[in-house]
């Protein structure tokens, strides 16, 4: 597991430590830096896949960071590093990355002794889901791999192929199957509409793979009426591949995820936050990015009231967009937070306070 990341001279970060923990959270104001850390742990995941000491800026995991200057902090001339501590049979292990120009912008060279620690190579082991997923479509395209490497892919892709090649053989583990009804079978298609169902609505899926082509067809049925996509909204199109990749990551690899409440109503927002909790508790370390209270809540319900998840298994970092370092929150054993910062997720008590003013007699 990751315990600790280190950004130094990328982005906004001169040089910064996060603490890491089975359920990362990272929130706060737009473009304060957030996503800046989901970069690093995806440039250093792309360095590691490749192996060639070479990192595209534009291209993998859906980046688009344009030229090696642009991801340089003000303070930096030369090149970053993204160093990475993990727990390892009990001990520290510590990689470090350095990256450099290319002889053109558009790619980095990766100085860096070959890592074993963090990334071990497994499939479903790293897994990333934009914030910007594919929206509701009849058909979805096939990735060429074995049917034991696929997976949803970083904007939900191959959501329909995953379902149609695994659906009806993969068992889910026990402790991320559906937790109110045990009845449901283990499979992964009986789980993830189980678990699409209590976060969006009672739906069912179908997939269908037409042969001698790359194309997979999905659709779904609410009562008695089989729906397209299309007809579906992006709620369920948008949480789905969230649900299946929490449901097929590999023990000990990691899952992040960008606003994961995107288009769910407020109840689902909070089942999203105890589904993200439940697979963190099962051996999968997940870092999440998030504006949603309703998600926050949903996670510390897993933690005060479930008792799915221990509450020093989680950790809040702040960004309030000033230079100084983000604020790391702490969960208490009920769910509460160890501080509250100003503007942390307390607009809703402020628009409260400013109506209550308002309708008091004068």
């Amino acid at each position: 597991m990751i315990t600790d990341v280190r950004i130094k001279g990328f982005k906004r970060f001169s040089d910064h430590v996060f603490d890491m923990r089975s359920l990362t959270i990272l929130a706060g104001i737009n473009g304060a830096g957030k996503t800046s850390v989901i970069h690093s742990l995806l440039l250093t995941a792309e360095a590691w896949r490749r192996d060639d000491g070479v990192v595209e800026l534009n291209g993998p995991y859906g980046l688009e960071l344009g030229e090696f200057s642009d991801v340089l902090n003000h303070e930096t001339t030369s090149d970053f590093s993204i160093v990475i501590g993990s727990d390892h049979d009990g001990g520290r292990l510590e990689d470090a990355w350095v990256f450099g120009e290319g002889d053109t912008g558009l790619y980095a060279k990766v100085d860096l002794p070959r890592p074993q620690s963090v990334f071990n190579g497994q499939p479903r082991s790293f897994q990333y889901l934009q914030a910007e997923r594919l929206g509701p479509r009849v058909t979805q395209g096939s990735a060429a791999l074995p049917s034991t490497m696929l997976e949803v892919g970083c904007s939900g892709q191959f959501t329909a192929q995953v379902l149609d090649t695994l659906g009806g053989k993969l068992s889910v583990e026990e402790e991320r199957r559906f937790i109110t009804d045990d009845s449901i079978p283990p499979l992964l298609k009986s789980q993830t509409e189980a678990w699409l169902s209590l976060i969006t609505r009672p739906v069912q899926i179908d997939t269908e793979t037409f042969p001698g082509t790359s194309v997979t067809a999905i659709k779904f049925r609410t009562s008695d009426i089989w729906l397209k996509p299309t007809n579906m909204g992006f709620g369920v199109t948008y949480a789905l591949p969230i649900i299946l990749a929490g449901l097929t990551a590999v023990k000990g690899g990691v899952l992040v995820v960008e606003n994961p409440e995107a288009h769910l109503h407020p109840a689902g927002q909070s089942h999203m936050g105890v589904f993200l909790a439940i697979i963190a508790a099962s051996g999968v370390q997940v870092v999440v990015e998030t504006h949603s209270d309703h998600i926050l809540n949903g996670i510390r319900l897993a933690i005060g009231a479930h008792k799915i998840l221990k509450h020093t298994q989680s950790i809040v970092h702040y960004f309030d967009g000033d230079e100084s370092a983000p604020d790391s929150l702490e969960f208490t054993e009920v769910g509460g937070v160890s501080s509250w910062p100003a503007g942390f997720f307390d607009q809703y008590h402020l628009d409260i306070a400013a109506l209550t003013r308002i309708r008091r007699p004068r």
